[in-house]
């Protein structure tokens, strides 16, 4: 029996869709962890609707990471006065929403990450684009090289030097008003995986300025939602679907009906 868990939706998110020609600096709002932002846990899991703007891990920004606000979530549910454990096993880019998992144990850790490593954590994501996909279903395979001074990635259509093999599946599910909306099954996980080959499809992410699309969000989002993610649970050895419900901005809960 397959268990699925559902969170309810959190706040508002607003995408901007008026034409920004000069920079906005904006700064993330902060949100501490509440009940309602938990998709499933258990004694050796927990999993987060991230919010688009937060970060997983610490970083240069100095902003508050979301693997410290877990960490504060669980010490003051279960009154843990000298922290809790938590481990990280994978990231969401900053300006993408959806569903993320962390351990709660050492032994979940080391479980997961072997899982990871080994291909046997099934994730779905969701795109919104401008351009539709021709071919409307199919696979993508690039070789990616990040540049970590600037952040960005770029995709080449045969191995370079010091590039990684990316490969996603990808399938048009839905049109609404001139926007196209994108089921994506990442085979593999590198950074900026999705957004880089999405756009070297011809169809850049929505709000997605980093590569291709022509402004960006005033809430510095964009439309990728990690919506699901699938896998047998490393110690109860039972299959485990999170979804996570996409955010309430007026612009994502339009395209919800056309998900999986």
């Amino acid at each position: 029996m397959v268990l699925v868990f559902f969170a309810m939706d959190y706040g508002p998110s607003t995408m901007d869709k008026k034409t920004m020609n000069n920079k906005v600096n904006i700064k993330y709002i902060n949100h501490e962890i509440t009940d309602s932002d938990i998709l499933y846990e258990d004694n050796h899991l927990i999993a987060v609707n991230k919010r688009a703007g937060d970060i997983v891990q610490v970083d240069d920004t100095g902003d508050e990471s979301l693997d410290d606000k877990v960490k504060k979530y669980i010490a003051q549910k279960y009154n843990k006065p000298n922290g809790a454990f938590l481990g990280v096993v994978h990231r969401l880019d900053r300006p993408v929403s959806g569903v993320i998992l962390f351990a709660k144990t050492s032994k979940a850790l080391e479980r997961i990450n072997a899982m990871f490593k080994g291909r046997e954590m099934h994730k779905t994501y969701y795109a919104v684009v401008r351009n539709r996909p021709q071919p409307e279903a199919g696979n993508l395979v690039h070789w990616l090289v990040k540049n970590p001074q600037k952040n960005v990635t770029k995709a080449h259509d045969h191995e370079v030097t010091g590039s990684q093999r990316a490969e996603l599946n990808y399938k048009l599910v839905g049109e609404l008003n001139g926007y196209y909306l994108i089921e994506v099954d990442p085979i593999t996980g590198r950074p900026h995986q999705i957004r880089v080959q999405l756009s070297t499809l011809g169809c850049p992410i929505v709000g997605d300025n980093k590569y291709g699309y022509p402004r960006g969000s005033l809430r510095k989002s964009i439309s990728l939602h990690a919506r699901k993610l699938q896998f047998i649970h490393p110690v109860k050895n039972e299959p485990v679907l999170i979804i996570a419900p996409v955010p309430k901005d007026g612009f994502w809960e339009r395209f919800e009906g056309m998900m999986g």
